[in-house]
């Protein structure tokens, strides 16, 4: 049994621990400030609850102590520390980060370590980008990498069209830094909340607009072999012109915090949600100019006799899998390790990784010719 030290006990650590725990195979020790948090937390003989602060790098040297690996689910400005002690004392990394400066710094740590450093391992980044690395794989020569994702209440109510479902502090984080994009086979920053766009799937219209760091390491890695590289969160129509007007009218994006109150004070939280997931690329394959589209929306379902979102069900499997992976040594053991590297079949066939094939993604061959236009 690996004992895994996860740091952060809120929505998406419940469900990881939920995830690990129940296999018999982890014992997961909880780490997290707030003793107040672990109230969430189900207890068994395959999990601990520890008061840890993960700003103090005693704290998680000494919680890191017998662990095979870490799991960050705290927030982004967290992770370089935590990866930093995580090198210390000789454990495995991996994060959910989509914050590009705090990858930077664990592909820093990286460098000359015994253990494996794998940011990025949730949904957006992370298994969007296992998904888009296949596709592009298919093909001789790729003309366009369009990945969208967004994480939408089921029955949407108020202005914004929007609920939270997951953490409030990465949401702003990625509606306020600039984007990684590949434009014209320059690999360039991109505004956020820009180019925004329209679409249609399953009858229902959605906008999609820039955000930062859902790219994850992908366009460093198709940089030089794609012409247009870019991602998208995936909203209702009208949500980014609200946000535009309260990050950027108003101001909002240089006062984080109050923002961060304001959406927490008056956007409920809701487990009714889905998670739509949709991916092109286009290019030539054996010399015929073609198009594969992979498009999937996994909804709010029961695990383990409870409730669970959408959002914590992919965001933790992503994390999950990838553990398991790692464990296993089916992935590289130290060093950086991209979600590029990993292997979509081998994803899906792992028990975690499941949790995405039974949602039977939508996976077309389009028409020679046809490149574009399911994302105009």
């Amino acid at each position: 049994m690996k004992r895994i030290l996860l740091l952060g006990a809120g929505k998406i650590g419940e469900m990881i621990t939920v995830m690990l725990a129940q296999t018999g195979d982890y014992h997961v020790r909880v780490g997290d400030r707030d003793e107040a948090a672990f109230a969430r937390i189900v207890q068994s003989d395959r999990v601990e609850t520890r008061v840890v602060d993960a700003s103090d790098h005693d704290s998680l040297i000494s919680a890191m102590q017998g662990c095979f690996a870490v799991l960050s689910a705290m927030p982004f400005h967290l992770n370089p520390g935590i990866g930093k002690a995580a090198k210390e004392a000789g454990c495995h990394y991996l994060d959910l980060t989509e914050d590009v400066a705090s990858t930077r710094a664990i592909k820093a740590l990286s460098e000359n370590a015994e253990t494996a450093f794998i940011p990025q391992c949730g949904l957006a980044p992370g298994f969007i980008s296992i998904v888009a690395a296949d596709l592009a794989g298919r093909f001789d020569s790729l003309h366009n990498v369009h990945m969208r994702v967004g994480a939408l209440p089921k029955y949407p109510t108020n202005a914004l069209k929007y609920n939270l479902t997951w953490s409030t502090d990465g949401l702003i984080n990625e509606y306020c830094n600039p984007c990684d994009a590949v434009v014209g086979g320059v690999l360039k920053e991109v505004p956020p909340l820009e180019e925004i766009e329209h679409f249609s799937l399953d009858g229902i219209t959605y906008e999609a607009f820039n955000t930062s760091g859902g790219l994850g390491t992908l366009a460093e890695t198709l940089a030089g072999k794609v012409n247009n590289l870019n991602y998208r969160t995936v909203r209702y129509p009208g949500h980014r012109d609200i946000v535009k007007m309260l990050l950027q009218d108003l101001r909002l994006a240089e006062k984080p915090d109050l923002m961060k109150d304001i959406f927490e004070h008056a956007i409920p939280l809701t487990m009714q949600d889905v998670v739509l997931i949709f991916v092109t690329v286009s290019g030539y394959r054996n010399g015929r100019f073609m198009q594969e589209s992979h498009a999937q929306k996994v909804y709010a379902h029961e695990l383990d006799g409870r409730m669970w979102s959408g959002i914590q069900i992919t965001t933790s499997a992503g994390i999950c899998a990838v553990l398991d992976l790692l464990t296993t040594g089916a992935i590289a053991q130290k060093g950086f390790v991209r979600q590029e590297d990993i292997s979509l079949d081998m994803f899906l066939e792992n028990r975690f990784g499941r949790h995405y094939a039974l949602a039977q993604p939508n996976v077309a061959d389009m028409t020679p010719g046809a490149a574009g236009r399911a994302a105009e």
